[in-house]
């Protein structure tokens, strides 16, 4: 170490306060971020996606615990789960609830991003879900971002990722996907939340939903708004194959 004269130092965070306290500010790292994560699975997690599951992040000091649903159909274990934390005295209070799949893999920050992106932080407007982006599996794989809420009617077209943004849109998957709790609770939301429905009638046509687009439909219709954070960049794996997509 070289010779120096000390002198008193508030110290470099304090000299820049301003540019820290707008760093807090937009990572919400101040609020409640108590946050509920919810799995289902058919009982056998493969090793690569745990490996990436034990490397994510959680808000410093602010509860995280993991709910499994094991066997069940995945509508039916997202409106059990969903039921289960609305019902709980302590749980219905955390803020978030956060959706993860078996087959997919999250960015060690992928968390910490959704909930910047959900309050606000990264383009000034909050939302009711955030889902990090993911693609169906295959060659021709289409990314999880499901219609343009500034086109009506009301569609779930794939939209073109936008890069390193949160991209308004009309429905999201669900492997890994942030919700507000106070969404959830809404009881003007049709129940079951999450429902897989194939369904014919004469009068009105066909109606296919897989559960997570038949809960955003629902939850469109009453006016939440829901966005993908493209910044947290989700692989979906073929335990078949080995290829994470």
């Amino acid at each position: 170490m070289r010779p120096q004269l000390v002198v008193p130092d508030s110290g470099v965070l304090n000299k820049a306060l301003e540019a820290n306290r707008a760093r807090l500010k937009k990572g919400a790292i101040y609020k409640n971020a108590a946050t509920v994560c919810v799995i289902p699975t058919r009982g056998a997690i493969p090793a690569k996606v745990v490996q990436a599951w034990f490397g994510l992040m959680s808000p410093m000091n602010h509860p995280f615990i993991r709910l499994f649903l094991i066997g069940m159909e995945v509508g039916q274990a997202y409106t059990q789960a969903v039921e289960f934390v609305t019902s709980h005295p302590d749980l219905k209070t955390w803020p978030y609830l956060l959706t993860l799949e078996e087959d997919n893999i999250p960015p060690p920050d992928g968390l910490l991003k959704l909930i910047e992106a959900i309050d606000g932080g990264v383009d000034g407007t909050p939302y009711d879900a955030v889902g990090g982006l993911y693609w169906t599996k295959g060659e021709g794989g289409q990314p999880m971002i499901y219609g343009d809420p500034a086109v009506m009617p009301r569609n779930f077209q794939p939209q073109v990722p936008k890069l390193e943004t949160v991209q308004p849109c009309n429905g999201l998957g669900m492997g890994f996907t942030l919700f507000r709790t106070k969404m959830l609770l809404d009881p003007k939301l049709p129940r079951p939340l999450f429902e897989t429905r194939q369904a014919w009638n004469p009068s009105v046509g066909t109606a296919m939903f897989t559960q997570d687009l038949w809960f955003f439909n629902n939850a469109a219709g009453l006016g939440y708004k829901f966005a993908c954070d493209t910044r947290v960049r989700v692989g979906h794996y073929d335990v078949g194959t080995d290829i994470t997509w």
